[in-house]
Formats: C-alpha cells, sequence, structure tokens
C-alpha cells in the first residue's frame, strides 16, 4: 500500500510538472509571436452536420479561415462544399477523403491548388472559382476521373496545359481570365464537350478552335473579336454564345445551333421563316 500511494503521488507530481511545462511553452509561443494553433468555435448547426452521417456536407459561407480538422474524419463523404470562406489552402489529411466525387472551393483565397486535392483521385468535378490561381500543378494529372472542371474569375494570363493530362474532362470554365490566346495544340482535348471563355481578353478568333469538332457549347461573351469565322465544320456544336464583342452580324453557324448575341434574335428568326 505505502508504496502504491508513493508510486501514485509520483506520477501525479510528474504529470503536474509536465501541464506545467506545457503552459509555460505555450505562454513563451505567444510572448514570441509564434502561432498556437486552437481549433476555432465551430459555428451554430455544423457540429449537428458532422455527426449526420450524410454524404453531403456544406459547409459554406461560415467564415472558416481554416478548414475544421473533425472534416478530414468523415470518410463517408461524397460531396463536400465549402465555398465563400477565407480558406488559403487545405490541411494535407484532406487526402483521407477518398470517396469525395464533388469538391467546391469556390470564393476563398487560395493562391495555389492545395496539394491533398490532387491525391482525391475519384473525384470527377472541382470548382475553384472566384480564388487568386494563375497556374496549375503538374499534380493535377493524378485527377484521372476528373470530367468537370472550374476555375473562372482567377488570374489565368496562359493556358493551363496541365490540363491536357485529363482525358475524361468534359466541361471547362475559364471565363474571366486573362486569356488572350489559346495554345495551337489545344483540339489534343479530344473529350471537351463545353469550353466556357467569356470574359477574357480575345481580340481574335481562336483558330484551334475550328479543329474542336467534339464541342457542344462554345461561350466567348465579352470579349473584343471584331471578325468570327463560319463556324458550320462544328458539326456537333448546339450552343454559341459571342453576345458583347464588337461584331456586325452573328457568324455562320450549323442549322441545329442555338446563338445568343447582339442580332441573333433576328438571325434565328429568318431562318425559322426560310424551313
Amino acid at each position: 500500500m505505502g508504496n502504491s500511494s508513493r508510486k501514485e503521488e509520483g506520477e501525479e507530481e510528474e504529470e503536474g510538472a509536465r501541464d506545467g511545462e506545457e503552459a509555460e511553452i505555450t505562454e513563451k509561443k505567444k510572448k514570441k509571436g509564434e502561432a498556437v494553433e486552437v481549433e476555432a468555435e465551430l459555428p451554430l448547426g455544423v457540429e449537428e452536420l458532422f455527426e449526420s452521417g450524410d454524404p453531403v456536407l456544406d459547409l459554406s459561407y461560415r467564415r472558416f479561415k481554416r478548414l475544421p480538422s473533425r472534416v478530414s474524419g468523415l470518410l463517408h463523404l461524397e460531396k463536400l462544399y465549402v465555398c465563400g470562406n477565407s480558406l488559403r489552402t487545405l490541411p494535407d489529411s484532406i487526402s483521407q477523403l477518398q470517396g469525395l466525387r464533388i469538391l467546391a472551393l469556390d470564393f476563398n483565397k487560395m493562391e495555389d491548388v492545395p496539394a491533398a486535392v490532387c491525391q482525391l483521385t475519384n473525384l470527377t468535378r472541382l470548382y475553384l472559382g472566384s480564388n487568386r490561381l494563375m497556374t496549375l500543378p503538374p499534380e493535377l494529372r493524378n485527377l484521372q476521373s476528373l470530367r468537370c472542371l472550374w476555375v473562372e474569375s482567377n488570374y489565368f494570363h496562359s493556358f493551363p496545359q496541365e490540363l491536357y493530362d485529363l482525358p475524361h474532362l468534359k466541361t471547362l470554365q475559364i471565363g474571366d481570365n486573362r486569356l488572350k490566346t489559346l495554345p495551337s495544340d489545344l483540339c489534343r482535348m479530344e473529350a471537351l464537350r463545353g469550353l466556357w471563355l467569356y470574359g477574357n481578353r480575345f481580340d481574335t478568333f481562336p483558330k484551334v478552335l475550328l479543329r474542336m469538332e467534339s464541342l457542344e457549347i462554345l461561350d466567348l461573351d465579352r470579349n473584343k473579336i471584331s471578325d468570327f469565322p463560319s463556324l458550320k465544320r462544328l458539326h456537333a456544336l448546339r450552343l454559341f454564345s459571342y453576345d458583347h464583342n464588337p461584331v456586325d452580324s452573328p457568324p455562320r453557324v450549323g442549322e441545329e445551333v442555338l446563338v445568343v448575341g447582339e442580332g441573333a434574335v433576328e438571325f434565328l428568326e429568318e431562318r425559322e421563316q426560310d424551313y
């Protein structure tokens, strides 16, 4: 009994000393201005979302500066929405969510695509619009299942050719960036069906688009293109939008194409009358 009591007293003293040391270290860090990681208090209702078991988690517009650590443990998640926060990156542990198919990170403060995102190999849809991106990482090629990518309202000056390595990408939203040209080998993206290029800085029509015969949707609104070639060779095209470009009349398109832009209504009415 005596030995046991002394042992317990010794353990308590040792534990108290450790607690004291940890408190002292934390205090020293504070004095030095070093960051002390403290999990922010969760907004009202978020705890219930974590415990629901729902495969869809929406944490949009919650004013998060860091993604709550609890998220990385929700291995059942299939869709994660964290739009409209103040995130600059994501923790590496987010790569554990291998069941994720949809990840929405729009309207944050990201200057780079977080490395962990490139390890989510089952993603089919990735939304990165309205951030601060200028480039995409080579590791993006890991996302071989990706079918839809939105990177609108960022700062791309040149087309990210890393996308060539995504063989199943069907939809690319890259409007409201700073593109002036497209690479001559863009037609390598044979799976692409929808391409949104509105709000960029094109002053001539990118000729490579005439070789993308699988395109079904092409949006070139709000550029500075004054002359469009005939698009009749794009046999799969179903929607072409050219609004707010300095052109005198709609470009020639196939009979099945819906055109959107100045003068398009009159053009479509005349086409109907010709039938």
